[in-house]
């Protein structure tokens, strides 16, 4: 799955959680059955589940381009030079 496909679905995880919670509340709700309230929302957590987590391939239209090896051997890695500052410690008397 790429950084985009990741994106889309956290928002579609998020949407399709927030929409089967209210149509629980207002199910549970109008017909008085708090355990008919579970089953319906219990429903839309295992359908959300099954659209957002396996890496179906509409969440892989923007794939990485990845570096070639012998291209990435042209261009090292630059080195981290360590700052050579010192700090002072203040006495506070």
């Amino acid at each position: 799955m790429d950084w985009q496909g990741q994106k889309v679905a956290e928002q579609l995880m998020q949407i399709m959680l927030v929409v089967f919670a209210v149509a629980a509340f207002i199910t549970g709700y109008v017909l008085g059955s708090f355990q008919l309230m579970l089953y319906v929302y219990a429903g839309g957590v295992l359908l959300t589940t099954l659209i957002t987590i396996p890496n179906w391939p509409f969440f892989n239209r923007h794939p990485l381009k990845w570096l070639d090896p012998r291209e990435a051997e042209k261009h090292p890695k630059p080195q981290v030079v360590a700052s050579s500052v010192s700090k002072k410690k203040s006495n506070k008397k």
